[in-house]
């Protein structure tokens, strides 16, 4: 008897000889021939690519009129901003024009009025040196502490 694990010559030799002739491709004597196929008719298929050509046509067309568009309105935009500037240049000439001031009317009597407004109260004039003494109020006292205080010496 034999055991799983050991086989007989014979049967290591077969699918030896199986595994080479499938490998170079050729029918092994134990098998019959296949039946021959039919021959076959390629099924027709459609690219996408005019689909695709038409949608990046569309997309082409809708990008070229947001442009036109954006231009447009930046054609309007610039158009109003000169009108609008153009208006203010002729109101400024206009203003700045020098025109002749009106008559005064006679047929009415003049009357001059008193102001309502306080008197202004004048003041004496200060003529002293804020923060600082002048020279000529120093006395020498303070003079020699001055000239102390800067490091000078007086021989």
């Amino acid at each position: 008897m034999e055991t799983p694990h050991t086989k007989s010559p014979n049967k290591t030799r077969n699918e030896a000889r199986d595994r080479l002739d499938k490998s170079k491709g050729r029918p092994t004597p134990t098998t019959t021939k296949a039946a021959a196929k039919e021959n076959t008719k390629p099924q027709e298929f459609r690219l996408h690519t005019g689909q695709r050509a038409l949608r990046r046509a569309m997309f082409n067309y809708s990008v070229a009129t947001k442009i036109y568009m954006t231009q447009l309105q930046k054609k309007q935009v610039e158009k109003l901003h000169k009108i609008i500037e153009e208006e203010e240049v002729r109101m400024m000439r206009k203003e700045m024009v020098p025109r002749a001031q009106l008559m005064p009317l006679f047929d009415r009597p003049f009357f001059p009025q008193r102001s309502n407004r306080p008197l202004t109260v004048p003041k004496e004039p200060s003529f002293k040196m804020l923060n600082s003494k002048c020279w000529s109020c120093i006395s020498d006292d303070e003079l020699h502490h001055f000239q102390h205080a800067l490091g000078f010496q007086a021989h």
